[in-house]
């Protein structure tokens, strides 16, 4: 019994120390709907981490900003487009293989110009309940979560 103890502490703190040497990134994501209930995805460029995979658009917060400003900053970026208004719906970490991202989701109330993929990135409407079957980043599951709840008034 001693031995068998002794190995699952071993185990578990070479997890810990393997855990603990991973990078960490802060993103900032926006929910934009347009007047038919849809939401916007960008598709991840070729080349890119999880690249092919749909994502709701933003990217990295600079260590300077705030996750509002992140999310005005990289949605001017990526979409083109000018954040007027926006609040927070949640925050959570997803844990890659190589990595913890922290996500900060915020749904854009309002906005001026028309996305576009700036950086040549695919971006399409899509209902919230088709979310799930479009190739979304297993990481943006629980924002889909939270929409669907939004929408049944949970």
């Amino acid at each position: 019994m001693s031995l068998w103890v002794r190995k699952e502490i071993q185990t578990l703190s070479r997890a810990i120390i393997l855990t603990a040497h991973k990078p960490s990134i802060n993103v900032a994501a926006g929910v934009l709907t347009d007047d038919r209930g849809r939401v916007l995805i960008a598709q991840r460029p070729a080349g890119s981490h999880q690249a092919g995979w749909w994502e709701f658009p933003g990217g990295k917060i600079d260590k300077q900003e705030s996750a509002y400003e992140g999310l005005v900053r990289e949605l001017t970026e990526e979409i083109g487009i000018i954040v007027h208004a926006a609040h927070e719906l949640l925050s959570y970490t997803h844990e890659y293989p190589e990595r913890f991202v922290t996500l900060h989701v915020f749904v854009v109330e309002s906005f001026s110009g028309q996305p576009t993929g700036v950086e040549g990135q695919a971006l399409r409407w899509e209902p919230v309940t088709a979310l799930m079957e479009v190739g979304l980043l297993p990481a943006d599951v629980p924002i889909v979560d939270a929409l669907v709840g939004l929408a049944s008034g949970c």
